[in-house]
């Protein structure tokens, strides 16, 4: 490589290397900003969560429970994030609330279709139990 190439390339490095210092360094102090922006968000009534949803998420996510205890799929810890959604709607807390009820009800959605995968595997002799 020559000279001319050797020194054109080092000065692109230290281009690119200064805008991503100053992208960062913009970045940073934008964060704290939106980070406030977040938490005074979250404390307004509105973006907690509505109660109405909340309930509505656990009894979706009761309904899928149910639906893969029926196959025998239900997943150890689905009920017991149910019985957690419904405490922290019970607090008050109605965003916890729906967040571990969309958890449960994707763990039952996931059991009901494992349970259902399973039944058709076809296992060899010396497996089966």
């Amino acid at each position: 490589m020559n000279m001319k190439k050797m020194t054109a390339m080092l000065c692109l490095g230290a281009i690119v290397a200064i805008a991503g210092q100053s992208v960062f360094a913009a970045e940073k102090q934008a964060a704290p900003k939106a980070e406030a922006a977040d938490k005074a968000a979250a404390k307004s009534p509105e973006s907690s969560g509505d109660n109405a949803a909340a309930e509505a998420a656990i009894a979706a996510a009761e309904s899928a429970r149910k639906k893969a205890a029926s196959v025998d799929g239900e997943w150890r810890d689905t009920g017991k994030m149910i019985k957690k959604a419904q405490a922290a709607l019970k607090a008050g807390d109605s965003a916890k609330a729906i967040k571990l009820a969309k958890k449960a009800e994707k763990q039952g959605k996931l059991g009901y279709e494992q349970a259902q995968a399973q039944q058709t595997l076809k296992m060899p002799s010396y497996l089966k139990y």
